[in-house]
């Protein structure tokens, strides 16, 4: 059974930063493509970022692009979201998700087959 545990997410301030972890079991980390996803209040869930099982490929919402950096550690089975920079417009649930890591868009939800239950970042002005 597979299952993802999202932790990290909090309440914070504008400009402060925040790291997001993701850990993973159930499944044969190395080889799934890692996500985040965010949802904010009224608002369809948005690709964030995502990582390739070597860790080798990274790819990012444009959004957070420069100030969001994914990683991740298959000792561990856990990836990482660390948000930098942090505004207002980042307050969402975040989702972690995995798919096999197979070629093609990384960016769609519907190529996930495993979801977290979601953690609630709240980015105060």
């Amino acid at each position: 059974q597979v299952q993802l545990v999202e932790s990290g997410g909090g309440l914070v301030q504008a400009g402060d930063s925040l790291r997001l972890s993701c850990a993973a079991s159930g499944l044969t980390f190395s080889s799934y493509l890692m996500g985040w996803f965010r949802q904010a209040p009224g608002k369809e869930r948005e690709f964030v970022a995502a990582i390739r099982g070597s860790g080798g490929s990274i790819y990012y919402a444009d959004a957070v692009k420069g100030r969001f950096t994914i990683s991740r550690d298959n000792a561990k089975n856990t990836v990482y979201l660390q948000m930098n920079s942090l505004k207002p417009e980042d307050t969402a649930v975040y989702y972690c998700a995995a798919r096999g890591d197979y070629s093609g868009s990384v960016d769609s939800q519907r190529t996930y087959g495993y979801w977290g239950q979601g953690t609630q970042v709240t980015v105060s002005s």
